[in-house]
């Protein structure tokens, strides 16, 4: 059994779409499977509502797709539920409009100009009524974790030493530390994001695949074969070792 992994997008739509060239061009050679996309759809990159409408047509046409919520997405759907939203993990310092966040940049690819730097209140407003509803039903109602064979896949990682079922939607969206840094066998390898990397990495326990995209970075996608991991490329499979 192989499936597929897709890192972080940040609204980069052409991005997302060569990586699933690289996806198809592997599926004809190695037979379908699914493919998991790890969350953080939305924000920094020019296209986020693009990509929300891709990868729903996508889950619509039939494709095995698994789509999985980041943080940046949850707080999206914080924001459009009451203008005050603040996530409870983000730094009290910052609001999803923050530069750093780049809220701005998905509510413009929406058509709400300028969020970031006009009063909330009609920013709040106008988006409420450019964002579908069918977009933050769909938002809203996607998993924090996929789980196949050996291979458990979240967007920021799992607290360690807390079992799988136990996992909090907190922790599997926003985690770094103690994640990053525990070398233990969590009984599954696990795939995830959140936190950036040059390149794909293995560390044993664990692969991290987003490769800052929302930074000018690729949008990675990789191929999963039991615990056998491999980088997605134009000129074919090539492993990615501990």
């Amino acid at each position: 059994m192989h499936c597929y992994a897709i890192g972080d997008i940040h609204g980069q739509l052409e991005k997302l779409q060569l990586a699933h060239a690289l996806v198809a061009e592997d599926m004809a050679r190695h037979g379908a499977a699914p493919v998991v996309h790890l969350g953080d759809l939305v924000d920094r990159g020019p296209d986020s509502r693009g990509v929300i409408d891709y990868l729903m047509a996508g889950q619509a046409d039939g494709r095995e797709w698994v789509v999985l919520k980041g943080n940046h997405d949850r707080m999206f759907t914080g924001f459009l539920a009451t203008e005050a939203h603040h996530d409870p993990r983000l730094n009290a310092a910052l609001s999803w409009l923050h530069p750093r966040l780049g809220g701005g940049a998905t509510l413009a690819s929406y058509g709400v100009a300028n969020a970031a730097d006009r009063p909330i209140a009609p920013v709040y407003a106008e988006a409420v009524e450019a964002v579908p509803a069918a977009h933050r039903e769909w938002l809203d109602g996607l998993p924090v974790m996929h789980r196949l064979g050996e291979v458990v896949f979240v967007h920021a990682g799992i607290r360690p030493g807390v079992p799988l079922e136990s996992q909090t939607e907190d922790d599997l969206v926003w985690i770094r530390e103690p994640f990053l840094s525990d070398t233990s066998d969590h009984g599954a390898l696990i795939v995830h994001g959140h936190t950036v990397v040059d390149r794909p990495m293995h560390y044993g326990n664990r692969v991290n695949i987003d490769t800052a995209a929302g930074y000018g970075g690729p949008v990675t996608a990789i191929a999963v074969a039991g615990r056998d991991v491999f980088c997605l490329t134009a000129a074919g499979r090539i492993a990615l070792l501990p």
